[in-house]
């Protein structure tokens, strides 16, 4: 992993990013800058398409035993070669519809409907949008070329397609059998509902959605690396958005290489012959609509602006190895948990587990012991976790912290309230680095920092993700702001799917308060930083809303596994 080593960035420099973290943050009777109000005229489609653009439809796969989960994270699986199936799950597995909901109405009647997603997102509005870049995809497509993955068609369209030679100045840049995946935000999307504070809820959606495609290419075999020598123009021009304009364009966040595992990852810069003929007019289908009205918010715009990533120093960049993950196997099948993963609306205030169950869950978010998803992030960790315990059986209640890298120990002692415990509880596995900071119930604190929410104390335990703030951002520059959001929300695809393993249930906060945060801890300055939330523990459901199958949408024969049935859904279309 790289170490956050570079010359110190200019106060200049990095004065757009501190204005925006500390004008964006949620103070007890008054919330960051937002409308006040749900605009739902104006309320943003949460379906990208490119109009017309040809659609390739993927078969739908079927949910199978095996892989298990704890194999997945083992990396166990043997690579499953590249072609229609494979890709197909790949995204079945990560960005794809996980469910509809509706309303019961109270005449009886049918009341509003949505769609979950795989990849959770703030507030369900999906900010986040996918393209694949590959070469021939056997029973799919005989030419290389660039997509966007629509999810409501779970279908691949083709944006570009790539001629032999463009193709032939990226693949030896890539693995034998790779293949690319590029994330983007449409910030509008939550900024529609959140106002300024979007911006970073977009990132670590972003951080959420890396965390599932890891997770589903490792159900292939696939490792994941997030190849961080590639600038944010190259990837937008590589992706063709470079040419959108206004509040609804996409801005480009990252490029991730898919590969199979033990194979050595080359320098991977995108070749400048290739982007100067991606500037050319050959890209097919215009972006549509999502919203007939906006309300701008130019903030987001400046901070996005100045989080542009200029590339980091290129490099060859080892395989990943399956590393020390070897607990036992639960037996859970990782497509079952992934496809049934629900963000909790409500806790019960009862359900306890075990402390050995509270520890495994724990060294599932360390890189050292689960390095698979997180080895898919070139940096060297940046955030710890503060831990509210709640109603873990054999652990004292109160609060803790949990250092992910060694090497924050010091600073997270030297930025705490000098009064602190640090005391390792009784039980803790010695490699796991976990220390009381206060003992005592403080189910209300864990409830009023996080806007007066009663999920975050109603659970069993809920986490704050504090980063290295200013040693991260002076080292590699503004932007590192949104890619330690990104880790967040890798933690947090983590947290989801142990939830879903131990029996319980997850849910993200990102309305807390910031600074109560920090006063709790007794930090006084941008040392660490409180970036998002994370409650889990009994999930109480809401009897007045239905679930329906995530593609009943289909014919039947598409809904058949395998079909390569058309799509012909225009106007089922939301």
């Amino acid at each position: 992993m790289r170490k956050l080593s570079v010359l110190p960035k200019s106060e200049a420099e990095l004065e757009p990013v501190y204005s925006y973290h500390d004008r964006t943050k949620h103070h007890v009777g008054r919330y960051a800058r937002a409308l006040g109000y749900m605009d739902w005229a104006s309320q943003p489609n949460p379906f990208r398409r490119f109009e017309p653009a040809q659609l390739l439809p993927l078969p739908l796969p079927e949910i199978n035993w095996e892989p298990t989960y704890d194999e997945v994270l083992a990396a166990a699986p043997a690579p499953v070669p590249i072609g229609a199936e494979a890709i197909s799950k790949l995204f079945f597995f990560s960005l794809a519809l996980s469910a509809w909901k509706q309303v019961k109405g109270l005449d009886g009647q049918a009341g509003s409907r949505w769609s979950l997603r795989v990849n959770p997102s703030s507030g369900n509005l999906h900010p986040t949008e996918g393209y694949l870049i590959c070469g021939p995809i056997p029973g799919l497509t005989e030419s290389p070329g660039i997509y966007h993955y629509a999810p409501f068609e779970h279908a691949l369209g083709l944006r570009r397609r790539l001629s032999d030679a463009e193709w032939q100045s990226l693949s030896p840049l890539l693995p034998p059998g790779a293949c690319l995946l590029g994330l983007t935000s449409i910030h509008w999307r939550e900024s529609w509902k959140y106002g300024e504070r979007a911006f970073r809820y977009c990132q670590h959606d972003v951080g959420h959605a890396i965390g599932a495609i890891t997770i589903s290419a490792g159900g292939l075999g696939w490792r994941t690396r997030l190849l961080d020598q590639v600038s944010t123009p190259a990837l937008e021009r590589l992706l063709g958005i470079d040419q959108q304009e206004g509040i609804e364009a996409e801005h480009g966040d990252c490029l991730l290489l898919l590969h199979p595992g033990g194979q050595t990852v080359p320098n991977s810069t995108l070749p400048e012959v290739l982007l100067a003929k991606l500037a050319g007019g050959e890209w097919v289908g215009e972006p549509n609509d999502l919203s007939s009205e906006h309300h701008p918010w130019p903030v987001i715009d400046e901070v996005s602006d100045a989080c542009t990533w200029s590339g980091a120093a290129p490099g060859e960049v080892a395989a990943t190895a399956p590393g020390p993950h070897s607990p036992k196997d639960r037996g859970l099948s990782a497509h079952e948990l992934i496809r049934q993963r629900r963000s909790a609306v409500a806790l019960d205030r009862r359900t306890t587990i075990p402390s050995e169950a509270f520890y495994r869950i724990l060294q599932s978010v360390m890189p050292d012991t689960n390095p698979i998803p997180f080895a898919t992030l070139p940096w060297q960790p940046t955030i710890a976790l503060m831990l509210f315990v709640h109603r873990v059986n054999g652990l004292a209640p109160g609060v803790y912290t949990l250092v992910r890298n060694p090497e924050h120990l010091p600073s997270l002692q030297a930025s705490f309230a000098p009064d602190f415990l640090w005391r390792k509880p009784d039980g803790c596995p010695p490699s796991l680095p976990l220390y009381l900071l206060l003992a005592g119930d403080e189910r209300a604190i864990a409830g009023a920092v996080s806007c007066g929410q009663d999920i975050a104390a109603n659970g069993v335990f809920s986490v704050g993700m504090l980063a290295a703030f200013e040693d991260a951002l002076s080292a590699a520059g503004p932007g590192m702001y949104p890619r330690m959001f990104w880790e967040t929300g890798v933690i947090g695809q983590i947290l989801y799917l142990e939830a879903e393993a131990a029996g319980i249930r997850g849910t993200g906060i990102g309305c807390f308060y910031d600074d109560e945060v920090h006063r709790i801890l007794g930090i006084k300055d941008h040392s660490w930083q409180s970036l998002y939330h994370f409650t889990m523990g009994g999930a109480v459901e809401d009897q007045r809303i239905q679930s329906h199958d995530a593609y009943e949408h289909f014919s039947p024969d598409r809904r058949a596994a395998g079909s390569d049935t058309g799509i012909g859904l225009a106007s089922q279309l939301p």
